[in-house]
């Protein structure tokens, strides 16, 4: 038996009991009494991390043994708290689980060569920026909490955001292995710093500067700090040259200023960071309600269940985390913070070890967006950076994320097994047509 797929299970079943336990918690503190659905609850949580589980040890026998898990207990912490704060939202939560198991299960299928991905850049890059622009479709579109970037088809709503930032990493990445060397060779000196030939930078200027000029009309902040980031650390990471973490530096500082500038919400955001306690009662009231939240928790917590959460605007989506703060304290918090920092590590460790340069950024991309966008969400918070409207993987309330990170997890965990053999993807379609 497959040492790696053992641990995994290992790790799967606790992190099943670590969420089980605290439902039980958190339904004992609001209302004295067992769950009555507890039995069924750990059933389907099971039953579903074991069909998660199966699908990894049949088509990614090799994969990291840690980023199943870890998304899993994320996640489980997440509904816990949702279903603590809001039933309905919970019950849609679950839901949207099943579809993203569904859609890590079907990546795991589809993609049985990470490399294949490589030939289809430019229709990855249209694809990105054709979701960026959807919700600038005037029927299509819809503004919720002062933001345009949600999509409608009847009572469907999602954010085409999550999906753009892996069809773009994958643009990146494979435009970069391209051009890596024609980047990192200096044509030019502006004072210190080397550039190359700036027509190289062309189709990748186009889709990041579309990415952020979209995300800046749509008043999302957080996803076009995120493209930022995913921008500059694979160009860094393509070309080996520390001058580019120099020029994304200076450029950050001046889009920073002209955007404080220029748009009162993001002046109103960053205002709000430095002081929210003289607009306690408007702007700055949902900051101050998570600085109180994190404070009543203190070290270890007030306790499942037992705090009070529903105090604080929006504690389903960007304030999960402080809710979690409260109930679970410093504690619970840092266990959420360390399960973000093991996803990290796990994925720049594939990136590492990586046979080829295209899957070295790639997955360095897709971990840079799941590292940056908790960093972002975290950070804002608890004060560290100015508050911006992005969900805490896997964790927060929303069915566009869910789905998107746990389509992430699958390409990470595809890199990781390797690419699959042709005499093993033919086993498995023929394995799969004879159970049909």
């Amino acid at each position: 038996m497959n040492a790696r797929r053992t641990t995994e299970l290992g790790l799967i079943v606790l992190g099943a009991v670590i969420t089980a336990g605290l439902y039980t918690l958190a339904t004992l503190g609001r209302t004295a009494s067992l769950p009555a659905n507890l039995v069924p609850f750990l059933v389907a949580i099971v039953a579903l991390l074991v069909a998660a589980h199966v699908a990894t040890r049949r088509l990614a026998p090799n994969a990291d043994p840690t980023l199943l898990p870890l998304a899993a207990l994320l996640n489980g912490i997440g509904y816990v708290f949702i279903a603590r704060i809001n039933q309905d939202l919970a019950a849609l939560q679950a839901t949207w689980t099943l579809v993203g198991v569904g859609a890590y299960v079907a990546t795991l299928a589809v993609v049985r060569r990470v490399r294949d991905l490589e030939q289809y850049r430019y229709t990855f890059m249209l694809i990105g920026i054709g979701l960026l622009l959807l919700p600038l479709v005037p029927v299509l579109g819809r503004t919720i909490n002062g933001a345009r970037i949600w999509v409608s088809f009847g009572p469907l709503n999602f954010q085409p955001g999550e999906f753009a930032k892996i069809a773009l990493g994958v643009f990146f990445a494979s435009y970069l292995v391209e051009r890596r060397e024609l980047l990192g060779v200096a044509a030019r000196r502006i004072g210190p710093i080397s550039l190359p030939e700036l027509r190289h930078f062309g189709p990748v200027l186009l889709a990041w500067g579309v990415s952020v000029v979209v995300m800046v009309s749509e008043r999302d902040l957080g996803s076009s700090l995120l493209f930022f980031a995913l921008f500059i650390v694979l160009l860094w990471v393509a070309t080996e040259r520390a001058s580019y973490l120099a020029v994304g530096g200076v450029l950050f500082m001046a889009g920073a200023l002209f955007a404080i500038a220029s748009f009162q919400h993001v002046a109103d955001r960053v205002s709000v960071w430095f002081d929210p306690w003289s607009v306690a009662d408007s702007k700055g009231f949902q900051v101050v309600q998570a600085t109180f939240a994190l404070a009543w928790g203190g070290i270890a917590g007030t306790g499942p269940g037992l705090g009070s959460p529903g105090r604080i605007p929006a504690a389903t989506t960007d304030f999960i985390y402080a809710a979690i703060g409260e109930e679970l304290g410093l504690l619970g918090a840092a266990a959420v913070l360390m399960a973000f920092l093991l996803m990290a590590g796990a994925g720049f460790r594939i990136a590492t070890r990586a046979e080829r340069p295209f899957e070295t950024l790639l997955a360095t991309g897709l971990t840079t967006i799941l590292a940056v966008q908790a960093f972002i969400i975290m950070g804002g918070v608890t004060r560290l950076v100015p508050l911006t409207g992005v969900t805490l993987p896997f964790v927060s309330y929303g069915g566009s994320s869910l789905v998107a990170n746990y389509v992430l997890l699958a390409l990470l965990v595809r890199m990781s097994s390797g690419d699959m053999t042709t005499e093993a993807a033919e086993a498995i379609d023929e394995t799969t047509l004879r159970a049909a």
